[in-house]
């Protein structure tokens, strides 16, 4: 139990693991116009139910004029923070084209996981975006590099639990605020009080103090709210015995 090593995975689940743990990532774009450079930038991401990612854009900023006058897009994701050697880490570069979104329910995904956005998502220069995925490149280490299609990163959609997330996630904030710092502190090693769950899929669920975020994988893929709720009982009665050594 606990947050999977991305490097052990199979390489689309890698890649997956990647941007649902990580809430940042290098957006390239093509620079609109006639000059064709790329161009980079950083951008706070959160991910769909499926591993989508997602975006919260300004009109204003360099990259949105570059992708409305081109949505292919590239997505650098990072996880080599804290190596030693970073190059043994695992990153990815994840390439799909950027959909303008108006669904609530993904707006209110991404503002659980950066809720100091919410600031700006009522402006009127900004927009959500999705980035429909169509293929990646993992490098995880030495030798270990990979081209994965969307097929195999992406997780097969579950639709009972999309609708009941929102509900879980202010259960569990509300009601369970204990369970979600054992998660924090017992089961993945994390310091400080006052941890809040941001997210839940089928794989596992986000938690948030400050600044500072975490994932916690399941030990087998979920589909409702039952499922989830023994999953996360499971798991809470786990970091109580743990705890209790």
């Amino acid at each position: 139990m606990g947050t999977a090593d991305p490097r052990a995975l199979a390489p689309g689940a890698q890649i997956r693991s990647l941007m649902r743990r990580l809430d940042r990532a290098t957006l390239s774009t093509g620079m609109a116009g006639d000059s064709g450079w790329p161009y980079g930038s950083l951008v706070m991401a959160a991910t769909d139910q499926d591993g989508s990612p997602l975006m919260l854009l300004s009109d204003l900023a360099e990259h949105t004029t570059n992708l409305k006058a081109d949505p292919r897009v590239c997505l650098l994701f990072d996880g080599t923070a804290g190596l030693a050697e970073p190059l043994t880490g695992a990153r990815a570069s994840v390439l799909g084209r950027v959909e303008k979104i108006g669904d609530e329910r993904l707006a209110e995904r991404y503002l659980r996981r950066h809720p100091s956005a919410r600031m700006f998502a009522g402006f009127g220069d900004f927009n959500f975006y999705r980035v429909a995925v169509e293929r990646a490149h993992i490098v995880a280490g030495f030798g270990k590099i990979h081209w994965v299609e969307a097929a195999d990163i992406l997780s097969e959609r579950a639709p009972a639990l999309e609708e009941a997330e929102a509900g879980i996630v202010a259960h569990m904030n509300e009601d369970h605020t204990d369970a979600n710092q054992l998660y924090a502190s017992v089961l993945l090693g994390r310091e400080g009080t006052g941890w809040e769950m941001t997210g839940c899929d089928t794989e596992g669920c986000d938690l948030r103090l400050g600044g500072e975020i975490a994932r916690l994988d399941y030990d087998a893929p979920v589909r409702d709210a039952d499922e989830t709720r023994k999953a996360l009982v499971g798991l809470a009665k786990h970091a109580r015995q743990s705890a209790a050594e």
